[in-house]
């Protein structure tokens, strides 16, 4: 997960959830007593079964584009996504 003094933790919910805005990206953990149903990872194309921790994620002010990830699947995503936008950055700059 996005750590770190830029990142915002709340809670919210009944019960508690753990959302964060890191980047322009919206998170939220969803544990696994409140996995209910079966989703795919765009990650690895792979299902996230009920009852199994994972992570939503949706680009701030775009809820209906909302996926359900494994934390590990977005991860590194999250990674690459900084690194290309590092790479965007050193070529506009150098």
């Amino acid at each position: 997960m996005p750590s770190g003094e830029g990142s915002r933790a709340r809670f919210r919910g009944q019960p508690l959830a753990l959302e964060w805005v890191a980047d322009g990206w919206h998170l939220r953990v969803v544990q696994p007593y409140r996995a209910l149903k079966t989703y795919r990872c765009p990650g690895c194309d792979q299902e996230i079964f009920p009852r199994t921790l994972h992570v939503v994620v949706w680009p701030e002010g775009s809820p209906e584009q909302r996926r359900h990830w494994h934390r590990p699947c977005w991860e590194r995503h999250f990674a690459k996504l900084g690194q290309a936008r590092v790479r965007r950055r050193r070529r506009r700059d150098g």
